[in-house]
C-alpha cells in the first residue's frame, strides 16, 4: 500500500553554518564593536546576547538573512521571550523546531479525514505516516497539507509505492 511520511525537520548543518556566518558578521560590523553582542548554538537552541532588545532584533535580522541564503526556512525558528541578564544585558533563546508536535499531528489527521480523500494519517512519534490505495490520492493529500498548514514548514519523505 503506498505511503509517505510528513515531517518537520530542519537541516541542522545549514542552521549551524548560518549561525557561524552570523558570528563572523557580528564581529566585523562597526555598530557591534565594543558591545556584548553574541550568538551561539548548542544542540537545537540558539542563544542571542545583546545590550538591548534593539540589538537582539538586529542580530536576529542578520541570522534570518544568513539562514535564508542557505535555504533554511525561517519558520523552523521558535522565538523565545527576551530575558534580562545581570547588568544591562538581555538574552533570547531561539529553539529550532524538529518533529511534529501531537497537536499538529492531530490537526493533520483531521484535515485528511475532512478532505474525503481515501487516505489515512497515523501519528508515529514525531512524524505522520499517510497511507492510501492510490498514488494520486497521496499526491493530492501532499498538496492539501502544504496549502492548509502554513505556519510550519512541512516536508514529505519516505514515499513508498
Amino acid at each position: 500500500m503506498p505511503s509517505f511520511d510528513t515531517v518537520c525537520e530542519a537541516n541542522l548543518v545549514d542552521v549551524k553554518n548560518g549561525v557561524e556566518n552570523t558570528v563572523k558578521e557580528i564581529t566585523t560590523r562597526f555598530d557591534f564593536k565594543g558591545t556584548s553582542a553574541s550568538i551561539e548554538i548548542k544542540d537545537k537552541e540558539i542563544t542571542m546576547i545583546g545590550d538591548a532588545e534593539f540589538q537582539l532584533a538586529q542580530i536576529e535580522d542578520v541570522l534570518r538573512n544568513k539562514l535564508t541564503k542557505r535555504n533554511v526556512d525561517v519558520r523552523f525558528l521558535d522565538m523565545g521571550d527576551v530575558q534580562k541578564m545581570g547588568g544591562d544585558k538581555v538574552k533570547q533563546v531561539i529553539t529550532v523546531r524538529n518533529g511534529i508536535e501531537a497537536e499538529l499531528g492531530k490537526k493533520i489527521q483531521r484535515i485528511l479525514k475532512d478532505s474525503k480523500l481515501k487516505v489515512q494519517g497515523a501519528i508515529q512519534g514525531d512524524s505522520v505516516r499517510v497511507t492510501g490505495a492510490k498514488r494520486d490520492d497521496l499526491q493530492t493529500a501532499m498538496a492539501l497539507l502544504k496549502k492548509e498548514i502554513t505556519d510550519v514548514p512541512l516536508s514529505f519523505n519516505n514515499f513508498r509505492d
